[in-house]
């Protein structure tokens, strides 16, 4: 056993097999300090300076450092009998909150009907709960009015709690269908629960580690809800290898200590390699540069390598212990269809049935199903990206329908918008007062911007200076980022360019921070496929010491992006399925997500893909022909991946449920081409694209001895003992 990558978790499995209360109360021991890690450490979270990038990120911190920023504010729609009276307490009592800034006169809008009320608050969310106190007390003593409260404080807290919401709901649904998988695949209460249980420690470890961590990389909102997704895949997935494996050795009649450590000879190799694979390709988050995504990554890095570590001590460990009793106690009914799934789905079943023609026709059997890929690829080429707006927020949220209701009755403020930012020296401000009027009249004239209603703005101390100007476009607009590189390119240098030497300008605001984000990430979105795949490429050449093997699990993992990306293209930009999911389709793709699902799919899909190398390469090792070595391996392994690709499937279609359209893009992308890679791409292009490479495939040198001399069972026993 010369390749450490089969003696690291031979010797880690022997010395847990040896040893098992010691391996079972270390990982015990863990899991509680990572809890108390968590509780007494306080998590470090990312703020707005976190997520600055480019001009725009020039200009918020230009502006920030002149106290330009401008202040929280909250609106109050009133509308009904009683309108006016209710307006009049409301203004009363706000003045005296504590923390509030300052209160407007109701504003009437255009047709009469609505009046709106703004309140600045001083500092933020705690003054946001006030201000929603009063204005609920309001309206408890005004039932004849209408009356609602929105503000970007207000509307946050309420994303923030759907999300919430969404998560919990998904989790609460997750553990059990997971559970009812395992059940499943095992068909006993206890070796269904070890994976769940593996996979729910190796989530509870990684969420305390992330306290103290999230002092060296700030921590993103969303990484908890990261690390659980990618957690339960692949700490079941890995439980489940190793299981299955274990299972069938004692099936062949091997002792629990002799199986154990065959299956870590196999799968716990696999299981090295596939979290190789994954940790890899979720680096690839690290490209990008972005506060979000540095947090995803260490997250998930850090979560995959704690489920690999569980896989090769605790659950070998757990075994041993167990022995014959994993399969204990046994659910009749699903124990028998456990055995009826498997004999199926294995040798002899439905994927010997499927690999037949394969194996008999394979350039056939390439052709089609790489046109099927590339026709779901093709719609990828049109993909539209865009941050999200208010129109992808659910309308369950009242406060999004409060907006959607302000803006319907006072119109003025619609419209995407981008900041202009001058600093220069105290003795320059009227120079650069002038430029910047002037620049306000030179925009409006091209007929892309609207002159800002507040007009030039500066900062106390008289160096900094700043214009809003308006444009006559939605958000989405694709006019907008045009406006954007015209305001950077020609007006601005020509209004500013003669400003004194040292001056310093930007545009910044929200259009422009999305050119900036899409620039970057389309920029790099090449960096990071490439990064990923080279990584792959570069762990499978040195696992299975074949060039063409690492070159074909790059051009196949690329193969499944493509679909996913055409996948969430036809659905989400373009409508389809629309109806059953329960969304409106806003027209483009949240931006984030691309690079979300491709680390993510690259990642997850390794797992089976090189668990059914692996075992190909074991037949091959044992002398076997590659055409039937590829045909046995896949058909010995069709159960235990359909039942990994079962499981993740099934948790990421959850989230195609929920109510905010990111966790819908991210549930349908991910379910769809997770399905695909393990059906169509891994069951039909994989054997294809190997016997008619042949010997070839495992050049530059076939396999010339078994992957261990322990190795030498017979024919795969489908029902277990």
């Amino acid at each position: 056993m010369g390749n450490p990558l089969t003696a690291v978790p031979m010797r880690a499995a022997r010395w847990s097999a040896e040893h098992p209360w010691r391996a079972i109360l270390g990982w015990v021991a863990l899991v509680a300090v990572a809890v108390g890690l968590a509780v007494a450490v306080s998590t470090h979270e990312t703020t707005d300076a976190d997520y600055r990038q480019g001009e725009s990120g020039r200009a918020d911190a230009l502006v920030a450092d002149a106290g330009l920023t401008t202040p929280d504010t909250e609106n109050i729609l009133l509308r009904g009998p009683g309108s006016r009276a209710a307006a009049a307490d409301i203004v009363d009592r706000m003045g005296g909150v504590p923390g509030v800034a300052a209160v407007s006169d109701p504003q009437a809008a255009a047709d009469g009907t609505a009046l709106l009320v703004s309140v600045q608050l001083a500092d933020g969310v705690e003054e946001a709960d006030a201000v929603q106190a009063v204005t609920a007390q309001v309206a408890g003593e005004h039932p004849g009015t209408d009356i609602r409260e929105a503000g970007d404080l207000s509307i946050d807290a309420a994303i923030n709690d759907q999300v919430a919401e969404d998560l919990g709901s998904a989790e609460t649904i997750s553990l059990p269908v997971t559970l009812l998988l395992m059940l499943l695949a095992f068909g006993a209460l206890i070796a269904a629960g070890i994976p769940v249980l593996l996979a729910a420690s190796s989530v509870a470890v990684t969420i305390g580690l992330m306290a103290p961590l999230s002092h060296l990389v700030p921590s993103d909102a969303t990484v908890s809800s990261m690390i659980v997704l990618i957690g339960m895949a692949v700490g079941v997935d890995y439980s489940l290898f190793y299981l299955k494996r274990e299972r069938e050795e004692r099936a062949h009649g091997r002792t629990t200590l002799e199986a154990v450590e065959v299956a870590a000879q196999t799968s716990g190799h696999s299981i090295l390699v596939s979290g190789g694979a994954v940790i890899a390709s979720m680096a690839g988050l690290f490209v990008v540069g972005d506060a979000t995504f540095n947090s995803l990554a260490v997250g998930s890095i850090l979560v995959v390598a704690v489920a690999v570590l569980g896989s090769i001590t605790v659950l070998p460990a757990l075994l041993v212990k167990l022995g014959r009793w994993s399969d204990r106690p046994r659910v009749p009914l699903l124990w028998r269809l456990n055995r009826r799934l498997h004999r199926r789905l294995g040798h002899g079943g439905i994927s010997r049935r499927l690999l037949s023609p394969v194996v008999r026709h394979p350039l056939a059997a390439l052709l089609l199903s790489g046109l099927v890929v590339l026709g779901l690829a093709v719609p990828a080429l049109g993909m539209r990206t865009h941050s999200a707006t208010l129109d992808t927020l659910p309308t369950s949220i009242p406060e999004v329908q409060t907006v959607k209701a302000i803006s319907a009755s006072f119109p003025a403020d619609e419209g995407a918008s981008a900041t202009v930012v001058v600093k220069a020296a105290p003795a320059h401000r009227g120079e650069v007062v002038s430029a910047l009027q002037r620049l306000g009249r030179q925009a409006a004239a091209t007929g892309a911007f609207v002159a800002s209603g507040d007009g030039v703005q500066t900062s106390a101390d008289g160096s900094t200076s700043l214009v809003v100007l308006g444009m006559p476009y939605d958000e989405t607009d694709d006019r907008v980022p045009a406006a954007v590189h015209q305001l950077r390119d020609q007006l601005v240098p020509a209004a500013v360019g003669d400003l004194p030497e040292g001056s310093e300008h930007a545009v910044g605001g929200g259009a422009a921070e999305d050119v900036d984000f899409d620039h970057q990430q389309q920029g790099r979105l090449a960096l990071v496929i490439g990064f990923v795949l080279l990584l792959t490429m570069l762990i499978m050449a040195l696992t299975f010491r074949s060039v063409p093997l690492a070159l074909t699990s790059s051009a196949l993992n690329l193969a499944s992006v493509g679909a996913a990306f055409g996948v969430l293209t036809l659905v989400f930009q373009h409508g389809w399925f629309s109806g059953p999911l329960d969304f409106t389709s806003p027209g483009f793709v949240i931006n984030w997500l691309p690079l979300f699902v491709l680390v993510v799919l690259v990642g997850l899909s390794m797992d089976y893909h090189v668990f059914v190398l692996s075992r190909v390469r074991e037949h091959v090792g044992r002398g076997l022909p590659t055409r039937v070595a590829v045909e046995r391996g896949i058909s010995d392994t069709a159960g235990v991946v359909a039942s990994a690709a079962t499981v993740m499937v099934s948790v990421f279609a959850i989230f195609a449920t929920l109510s905010m359209i990111e966790m819908k893009m991210m549930g349908v992308g991910l379910s769809a081409a997770i399905l695909l890679d393990a059906t169509l791409v891994r069951l039909v292009m994989l054997p294809a694209i190997l016997v008619l490479l042949g010997d070839r495939v495992w050049w530059p040198a076939r396999p010339a001895v078994p992957v261990g001399h322990v190795v030498t069972e017979p024919e795969p026993a489908y029902a277990t003992r």
